[in-house]
């Protein structure tokens, strides 16, 4: 299966927390980019991963071609043109910064938008970038409108700051672009709030179209009431998954496992690594990135997902 994401980062602070060094990551068969990513060090404001760092908010960049982008020719040689970064905070510190890879090509469909609020009206959010891979048509619709809080998948999330995931998205009465979604083959959506600042909002959108989705499987886990174990609120498969549904029906304890390591340090975790996924009988689910909501110093929910 294609998936619309063909490479996934998380870039952390070293031991000084003044630069930003290799943490993780998962390439597929691009080896060569992975053996020249290991190598790179980002400092504040530099690269892709030090830019979203000083920006605060995520960061698109649409042409890697005569941009700041470090590494433009391990990037082309690997069919790789564009770049999301979503710096993740804890107050004013940074934590780490996640970074998707995508490449352009004539089945390369789906979306992944940063949406902002204007913090002197504080009414609706636009999208302040994004990425659409084929989807031109829905690109041009999604640019022109703007969300009020509670309505649509970015409003949604917006309004509850949590993340909010929405199956079968082109039928959905709350998605203002459903029309628009059903005509790019759009199927699924979720949208996770990602920065902690007073004021000015922004919100992550991942919309999945059927022949490239965005992740095999999303889920989203939150504490249960008494803050002692993670719980799985919601899931979306792009197949029938039993190993990944007995997952989800399980409870996960802080510190234990690669979601209770994200609860514990507040920090995205990447694993494809058998030794340290979830648990033994559910070694073969996939490769997954977890990442932390955090609110003013404190865990929200994770969104995980499956590739």
């Amino acid at each position: 299966m294609k998936t619309f994401i063909k490479v996934t980062e998380v870039w952390i602070p070293d031991k000084e927390r003044t630069q930003l060094e290799f943490g993780s990551g998962l390439y597929g068969g691009l080896t060569d980019f992975k053996v020249d990513s290991e190598q790179q060090k980002f400092a504040y404001n530099e690269g892709l991963p030090g830019k979203a760092w000083a920006a605060g908010h995520p960061i698109v960049l649409a042409k890697f071609e005569h941009s700041y982008f470090k590494r433009i020719a391990a990037a082309k040689n690997a069919g790789l043109t564009c770049g999301i970064a979503i710096p993740i905070f804890s107050g004013d510190f940074l934590m780490a910064v996640v970074v998707f890879l995508c490449g352009d090509d004539e089945d390369h469909a789906g979306a992944i938008e940063v949406w902002c609020n204007n913090p002197v009206l504080d009414k609706s959010l636009a999208v302040m970038d994004g990425y659409y891979g084929t989807l031109q048509y829905f690109e041009a619709v999604s640019r022109q409108i703007s969300v009020p809080k509670g309505q649509g998948l970015a409003g949604l999330a917006w309004e509850s700051g949590m993340p909010v995931l929405i199956d079968d998205i082109s039928k959905a009465d709350t998605f203002i672009r459903a029309g628009d979604a059903q005509q790019a083959g759009i199927t699924m959506g979720i949208g996770i709030p990602v920065a902690d600042n007073p004021g000015q909002s922004y919100i992550m959108t991942f919309l999945s179209a059927k022949a490239t989705p965005i992740a095999k499987r999303i889920q989203i886990w939150i504490p249960d009431q008494e803050g002692k174990q993670l719980i799985c609120q919601q899931g979306y498969s792009k197949s029938s998954n039993e190993l990944a549904k007995i997952f989800e029906t399980m409870a996960v304890t802080k510190g234990v496992g690669a979601l209770g390591r994200v609860w514990l340090t507040g920090m995205p975790v990447i694993t494809g690594n058998q030794e340290s996924d979830y648990s033994p009988e559910l070694d073969s689910l996939s490769s997954m990135l977890a990442i932390p909501v955090i609110e003013k110093g404190r865990l929200k929910a994770i969104v995980s997902f499956l590739f």
